[in-house]
């Protein structure tokens, strides 16, 4: 992968897509692979029987129905690259601005719109895009493989 190709992994708001499980999408295989060996094994039967010993597998079908969401938890493209959610306020405010990410905005750290990002991430996106804005894309990009 080119270097240009590389920093479209490089979210408007800083997340790095190479870190991300949705983008690397092991999570989601794995809750697939789960989901099909339960249904091979007819486990949700099991549970039934199990549910009498251990009162957590009276919650198997919940258990089953957020595997299904795991499954879909995978991004087939970076936002830069037609992927995420068309109508991100960060997407439009770097747009609007006609900036590549937040890194080139003085106002990123105190931003309210990256806020919704804390609860996953903590701060995370705030760190790569100070090492953005300090260093360099490619700078972060080198940091990130060596990592």
């Amino acid at each position: 992968m080119l270097e240009d190709d590389k920093s479209k992994l490089i979210g408007y708001c800083g997340l790095y897509c190479k870190d991300c499980f949705n983008y690397k999408g092991e999570i989601a295989d794995l809750a697939r692979d789960l989901r099909k060996k339960l249904r091979e094994e007819k486990f949700s039967l099991a549970a039934v029987g199990l549910s009498k010993y251990f009162k957590q597998f009276k919650e198997y079908d919940t258990c089953y129905e957020v595997l299904g969401a795991m499954v879909r938890l995978r991004c087939k493209h970076a936002c830069k690259d037609g992927g995420g959610n068309p109508s991100c306020k960060i997407r439009k405010c770097c747009q609007k601005k006609e900036i590549v990410g937040c890194w080139k905005c003085t106002e990123f750290e105190k931003c309210e719109k990256l806020d919704f990002l804390k609860p996953i991430h903590e701060n995370t996106h705030l760190k790569n895009l100070s090492k953005i804005n300090k260093h360099g894309i490619d700078a972060f990009l080198s940091w990130k493989d060596n990592k």
